[in-house]
Parts: C-alpha cells; structure tokens; sequence
C-alpha cells in the first residue's frame, strides 16, 4: 500500500511532536508552546527559530493542548438555517476568511428549522468551549439561548438581538433595497406587482414583507391579496407559488421574492408555462447569491453582502472577545443595495408611462382597487 519511503515519511512525521520542535529550534518546549498561542512576551528571534522549526519539520500543533495552555479555544460558533441554501454556505466562508485572518478556527451547525437540532448545536457549542457564537439563522428559539448566555458566551445575531450582557444585533436594512427594487419596477411602468414571502415567523422574512407593503403604500399602489404568497424560501416553494399566481384571476406583471431560492423556482415555473422572462414578466430575488448571475435570464437581485455581514458579525465578537480591539457594539448596520441585470424589464403593454409620478391624477386613480384595469 505505501513505498518503503512512504512509510520512513509516515514514521518520521508520527515522531514530531513539541519536544522535537523545541531540539529543533534550540530552545525550551515552554517557549514553543508559548510562541505557538502567540504569547506577545516570546523573544523574536526565538519565536522565529520556533517557526522555522515548526515549518521545516511540518509539525501540526494540538490545538486541544494549545487551549490547555492558553486557556482560550480561539473557537467560534456559527450557527445557520439551512445549509441546502447557497446564502449560507457563502456566509460561512466570509466568515471563516474573517477568522483565519485573526487566528481563529469556526465550529459550523445547521439548525435546518429544527428545535432538537438546535438543541444539538448549543450543545456541542459548549462542549467545545467555544469564545463567542454567531447566529446567523434569521430566527432562533430564545430559550434555547439562555443556556449559552447562562455560560457568559457572547452572542452576535442577526435582526434582533435578545437582552442581556454580550448580545449584540446585526440590522439589516432591509428596507432600502427593497424601495430601490420597486422604484425600478415602478419607472419601468410596473404596478400589478406581487409579492412571495419567506416562512412565517422568520424575522428576516416578516420584515422583508413589511419593508414592501410600506413601500407600495407609499407610492399609492395597491394590489389584490392574490398578489401576496406566503412561501418557504426554497426552490420549490418558489414553483409553488409561481404556479397559484399563474391560477389566479388577475396576473401580475412583476413579481418580486423574499429570497433568491424563491425567484429561481419562478424562473423555473414560468418557463414550464411557456412564459418569457423578462418579456412577459419581471422577477427580482433578494441575497445576491453567486449562482442569481448565472440564471437565465440573469436574475435582478436585491444584494445583501455575505462579506459585510460576515465582517460585521466577526467584528462583533472579536470586539468583546479581545478588549484592547475596538469597542463592543450592541447593533450594527448592513445595507442592501439593487442589483439589476436581465431579469427584468418594461411590461409586454404598460398602462402607464415610466415618468407617471405619485402625484399624478392618474397615480391617485390607480391607488383605487375598483378602478385597477388589467395591464396585460
């Protein structure tokens, strides 16, 4: 199975340990040690001569014995939804460059909606004496939380943040993109707008909802409850939706997706009905993740940056986590931003002029359900 010098390889490399590195180096097993854990006080020509030895002989440091001796895991929780959701897996990476680049290691759990899985995480989150934990699940069952409060873990999330000491919320503004989204629909002549939601009780999905009835109601839009699906932030639950809304009796020129999951599964759904994307109907996602550029047609997004999402988490933390660092913040704010590619584009017969503003006398007409005329 292995060559004579691949088992002289084998034998040679179970013989490194700390103690060889320290023959190596010339110098005390204690200052390898503490050069590893990058004590500050190590001498730097020492510490040099650790790390030369370190590379020459390819020795891997035990980490459980580094935290014995430092006292600290340098571990981080990352807790997420749904890892068959791309928007997570990208997530997971931003954040993992962010701790690599701070000498830190990630311990990943998928709650997939799941109370007991949840149950899980936390549970292997303190078992591994992890520092701090990011909750990047849109939604989390906060008594299960108390135990990692309980044990003084500082706790980043995402939306809303529960009260306490070390918990510290992301805000998402949700809201911005989402009016730079419907202004586009608008200018290009849309207003028979719809509009597929995320599960309900998912905090970020309720808000992306709101953040849209408040911006067609600002504009003096109305649209018929058909035009509202709740849905699941899957693909399929994308189709599903899809397919009501080509049953309903008044179709809609756009339709927008709380998620891009969503939006993929009505770009599906509408080529399966023989409907052109963007000619016969607009769609926009909301994440931005990197597959919404390869759909066809590509799909308008509403960007939500997994980089500053993930930056801004960290850097929650790693505030709390190394005092002299910058100061622990109790909220932060990451912005979401249009994204606009081939997805979308004026409606097959526009009622409207894209110039029509929300103080004309036909906007105010058209705010009235009765007097809604079918733009297709």
């Amino acid at each position: 199975m292995f060559s004579s010098k691949s088992k002289r390889t084998l034998r040679r490399i179970e013989r490194v340990d700390i103690h060889a590195v320290a023959k190596c180096a010339n110098v005390s097993v204690a200052t390898v040690s503490r050069t590893i854990n990058r004590i500050p006080t190590v001498n730097a020509q020492y510490a040099e001569r650790v790390w030369a030895a370190i590379e020459q002989l390819g020795y891997i440091p035990n980490t459980n014995a580094r935290a014995l001796v430092s006292g600290r895991s340098r571990l981080i929780g990352v807790i997420i939804s749904d890892i068959t959701n791309p928007f997570f897996p990208e997530l997971i990476q931003s954040f993992e460059d962010e701790a690599i680049d701070s000498n830190y290691e990630i311990l990943i759990g998928s709650t997939a909606y799941d109370t007991r899985r949840m149950e899980i995480c936390i549970e292997r989150i303190l078992q591994r004496k992890v520092e701090g934990v990011a909750v990047m699940t849109f939604g989390i069952e906060e008594p299960l939380l108390d135990r990692l409060a309980a044990h003084n873990v500082p706790l980043v999330f995402i939306d809303v943040a529960p009260k306490g000491r070390a918990m510290s919320a992301i805000r998402i503004n949700y809201i911005a993109g989402i009016r730079e989204a419907v202004l586009h629909l608008v200018s290009l002549g849309h207003r028979k707008i719809a509009f597929i939601a995320g599960p309900e009780g998912l905090h970020s999905a309720e808000r992306r909802k709101e953040a849209f009835l408040k911006v067609i109601k600002s504009l003096d839009i109305e649209i018929p409850k058909s035009f509202l699906y709740q849905g699941d932030h899957t693909l399929e639950g994308g189709i599903s939706a899809m397919r009501a809304l080509l049953r309903s009796n008044e179709l809609p020129t756009a339709v927008m997706c709380s998620n891009d999951m969503t939006a993929i599964g009505v770009l599906h759904a509408a080529a399966d009905a023989k409907l052109r994307i963007p000619e016969d109907i607009s769609v926009i996602g909301f994440d931005d993740i990197h597959i919404a550029r390869f759909t066809i047609p590509p799909l308008t997004t509403i960007r939500m940056s997994c980089q500053e999402l993930a930056h801004a988490a960290f850097q929650a933390l790693r505030a709390y986590l190394e005092p002299s660092g910058k100061h622990w913040q109790e909220n932060l704010d990451v912005r979401t931003k249009l994204k606009v590619r081939q997805s979308t584009s004026t409606p097959r017969r526009a009622a409207f002029p894209a110039t029509l503003s929300k103080s004309s006398p036909k906007a105010t007409r058209f705010s009235s359900a009765k007097k809604t005329r079918n733009l297709r």
